[in-house]
């Protein structure tokens, strides 16, 4: 991740759904995690202080990613695209029972409580999901991250994810749900 990207601006960032996967060479995967139960698989991939997040169940395929301006980005397959401003909730039903739901806001942070919120996400980190600091293009003392935290149950996925941009003292926390009915 290169500083540029922890210095711009959140509301530049877009939010975007798509019903197929993306090809892996679009990003600049950190991290990743796969889960595989007898319902569905996914892909959790750590892209810097933004994620990528596929789960499929047959031919059915989700996508939800956070992508910085310019990203080259296809429109096949594109549901649904949000820029971050404020506070979202959105709900979808896609075909043959498969559901998705996700709620972010952007939350502006003093300096002190964004260093408690990245102790206590850290802390809460080192058992599970996904954690990344990007100490390298700290300008500030302050360190981008980047947690992902994920639950795989039976019938649904529960993802939480969380990335500070210390720029701006800012985090920007994600909530999504993905489920298999019928």
């Amino acid at each position: 991740m290169d500083n540029s990207k922890t210095k711009l601006i959140i509301s530049d960032l877009s939010f975007s759904l798509y019903q197929r996967s993306l090809h892996p060479e679009l990003f600049e995967i950190h991290a990743s995690r796969k889960i595989k139960t007898d319902k569905y698989e996914a892909d959790i991939w750590a892209t810097g202080c933004s994620h990528v997040i596929t789960v499929s169940a047959g031919d059915m395929c989700l996508c939800e990613l956070i992508s910085l301006p310019g990203q080259p980005l296809p429109k096949r397959g594109l549901i649904e695209r949000f820029q971050f401003r404020g506070h979202k909730n959105h709900k979808c039903s896609l075909s043959r029972g498969l559901s998705y739901m996700t709620d972010f806001q952007v939350e502006k942070m003093s300096a002190n409580l964004y260093r408690q919120s990245h102790l206590d996400l850290e802390r809460f980190a080192k058992n599970r999901g996904l954690f990344l600091t990007f100490p390298d293009v700290s300008s500030t003392g302050l360190e981008p991250f980047s947690y992902i935290d994920f639950e795989a149950r039976k019938n649904e996925l529960h993802i939480h994810a969380f990335h500070a941009y210390p720029e701006q003292i800012t985090i920007i926390k994600t909530q999504s749900l993905v489920g298999f009915y019928g």
